[in-house]
């Protein structure tokens, strides 16, 4: 099951859940605000995709925490608050993609089992 981690009021969030639906692919969504990934998937997507990757260095939180201004490890951040991660992160088992990437969207719908 492909899942699609995002928020309700993301446009790129939005994107990849129509990107699916359009190709009849069912869906997971979760919605970020609501369910914030544990600790064990938080470890598997700094793993897969690197924690600077995972950080949204554009969101609202990132500038309101000052964050660009100071020196700090991106995975300890992330986990302290899931607001900091930028959207959707689409999963599929161990493969991931971030952000708007259709390509990396593709291959994922490729490779669903």
């Amino acid at each position: 099951m492909i899942q699609v981690y995002g928020r309700k009021k993301c446009k790129t969030t939005r994107k990849a859940e129509r990107f699916f639906s359009e190709r009849r692919i069912a869906i997971q969504s979760i919605d970020l605000d609501a369910k914030p990934p544990g600790r064990r998937e938080l470890e598997l997507f700094v793993q897969v995709l690197s924690a600077d990757a995972l950080l949204d260095t554009d969101g609202a939180a990132y500038s309101r925490r000052n964050l660009a201004y100071l020196e700090f490890d991106a995975a300890e951040e992330i986990a302290g608050d899931a607001s900091l991660l930028r959207t959707p992160i689409v999963r599929n088992g161990r493969d991931l993609c971030v952000g708007d990437d259709p390509a990396g969207w593709a291959r994922i719908a490729g490779a669903r089992a």
